[in-house]
């Protein structure tokens, strides 16, 4: 029902919602430990972001009707309603440990996996599939690092201004 081009088109706006919100939050806290580490998080969402447009570029759209166009992209907004995908409603600002704002970022990074793992039934084309596997396999190890820098993080800063 949906093409990977689709997909990874709806992923390049998630990571670049992603990256917006990262960097505007860098700009809005001056404390030495959490700058550069949503400068970190900016940049990997930028470079997911590529990496999609990328494969996006790569991805050879089927044929396909104008009924069944209208139905997947109603599909898509559907799936996607209930879910922000984006840190807006997080506020940086107020957080007061790197363990804190690393939590929010990890939710974030599980909900996109979450939305990814929703597409995989009505995708039924194999190839499509499995680059959606890539994806998700992307997003799961940007988790990993993510738990690693909170392990390593734990307790270094007393506050996030």
């Amino acid at each position: 029902m949906f093409s990977i081009k689709e997909i990874l088109d709806l992923a390049v706006q998630i990571e670049k919602n992603g990256e917006a919100t990262y960097r505007a939050a860098a700009r809005s806290i001056t404390h030495p430990v959490l700058v550069p580490l949503l400068e970190w998080m900016a940049d990997e969402e930028a470079r997911h972001a590529a990496w999609f447009a990328e494969k996006a570029r790569a991805a050879a759209d089927t044929f396909r009707t104008p009924v069944l166009e209208e139905l997947n992209q109603g599909l898509l907004t559907e799936l996607v309603a209930g879910q922000s995908f984006s840190l807006e409603e997080a506020d940086f600002t107020r957080m007061q440990t790197v363990t804190q704002l690393l939590a929010v970022s990890v939710a974030f990074e599980e909900d996109t996996v979450l939305f990814y793992e929703m597409l995989k039934p009505f995708i039924e084309d194999p190839a499509t599939l499995e680059q959606l596997a890539a994806i998700i396999a992307e997003e799961n190890r940007h988790i990993e690092k993510l738990q690693t820098f909170m392990e390593s993080e734990a307790g270094v800063a007393d506050g996030c201004r």
